[in-house]
């Protein structure tokens, strides 16, 4: 019976240890499971958030250091803003019209988007631009707000041209963009192309009154800074954000049939000229703040102000075809303010008049005119 008795007493012995052992094993297994799931959903946090900062230090590196000194929001080019929920919108292209009427529209909307293929330097039309297209400067066929749109050209003419000082028709004006932006010739503004590059508009822009205040039409006026814009930081800018689809050198991109640009040059002899709208530092400078780099748009923009002033100021530092311009604004007090070329009616000199600071320029201009009247 003793015997018996020990050999009981050993048995449970052994089943404690068993107990003990197994709950050990237990705790070890729940503990390496948790420190797994710790790990998981760590792995997941990163690659949620911590991608994004990886992401920025790889886009801050190829920055130069000129390009990143703002602070982030700033480099972002601040806070999203909204587009007013009555600014105008484009037609629908479902409401052209059929027939004549349709087709002049349709083509003057092809030779808006493809210029160059029609009357670039390869023309299958004529031979009288530099390879660039009408859309370039007047984005998405002149529909994009802040980026030249079309929405009121038509019902503003004619009207009187202050740098003519002629009353100028709707096709004189376009007949301006070709000689100017296009750096080419004045087409015969009677024939097909300009008549259904009128046609285009006008279908654009119905609707649209006459004198009518139009949110985002031609290009934002930012506003001016304290000291004049700098080309030289203008160019880290434009190495930084430009120059993948410009070239390094403004040269553009060429598309596959090299007769106009993907992306088109920003200087050179295809380029516009200095007689362009574009070659005034504060137009230049609110297209590009509202539409550069590619993806930026108003609400979005992804330059802050100063960097849109100093970009468009290395842009147009640089060389490109001049045009005479002896016979614009007879009237000199009528300049605008950031017109490269004198002589001008106040004392500032021509550097100051392309480059800033334009507030100067402005105020004294504001003093010519209350002498006037």
């Amino acid at each position: 019976m003793k015997i018996n008795y020990i050999m009981e007493r050993e048995e449970e012995k052994e089943l404690v240890r068993a107990v003990v052992k197994i709950s050990r094993y237990t705790i070890y297994i729940a503990l390496i499971a948790a420190a797994c799931i710790a790990i998981l959903v760590i792995s997941l946090f990163n690659n949620g958030t911590g991608a994004v900062v990886v992401s920025s230090a790889k886009e801050n590196a190829s920055v130069s250091p000129v390009a990143t000194s703002s602070a982030p929001a700033a480099s972002a080019g601040g806070t999203s803003r909204a587009i007013p929920a009555d600014a105008w919108k484009a037609p629908d292209e479902s409401t052209i019209p059929a027939g004549k009427a349709g087709d002049m529209i349709r083509y003057g909307k092809e030779l808006l988007a493809n210029t160059a293929r029609y009357l670039g330097p390869q023309g299958t039309v004529a031979q009288i631009t530099n390879g660039m297209n009408c859309q370039n400067c007047h984005l998405a066929g002149g529909t994009k707000l802040f980026a030249n749109d079309y929405a009121g050209f038509m019902v503003s003419y004619p009207k009187v041209s202050s740098r003519s000082g002629k009353k100028e028709s709707p096709s004189e004006r376009i007949a301006e963009c070709f000689e100017r932006s296009l750096s080419g010739k004045v087409p015969d503004t009677s024939k097909k192309e300009i008549q259904s590059i009128l046609a285009y508009m006008k279908w654009l822009g119905k609707g649209v009154k006459k004198g009518q205040k139009l949110f985002g039409n031609a290009t934002e006026k930012l506003p001016f800074m304290d000291h004049a814009a700098d080309p030289v930081k203008g160019k880290a800018v434009f190495v930084a954000k430009c120059q993948s689809c410009h070239g390094s050198n403004g040269e553009g991109m060429p598309a596959a049939d090299k007769k106009t640009y993907t992306y088109p040059p920003l200087w050179g002899k295809h380029s516009y000229n200095d007689g362009a709208g574009m070659y005034r530092l504060t137009n230049f400078a609110g297209f590009v703040k509202n539409n550069m780099p590619f993806g930026a748009s108003y609400q979005n923009p992804q330059l802050t102000d100063e960097e849109a002033w100093n970009v468009a100021a290395f842009v147009n530092s640089q060389p490109r075809p001049h045009k005479n311009q002896r016979n614009d604004w007879k009237d000199i007090r009528n300049k605008p303010l950031d017109f490269p070329f004198g002589p001008y009616a106040d004392a500032f000199g021509e550097k100051q008049h392309k480059y800033g600071p334009f507030k100067p320029i402005k105020d004294a201009q504001k003093q010519l005119i209350n002498k006037k009247s």
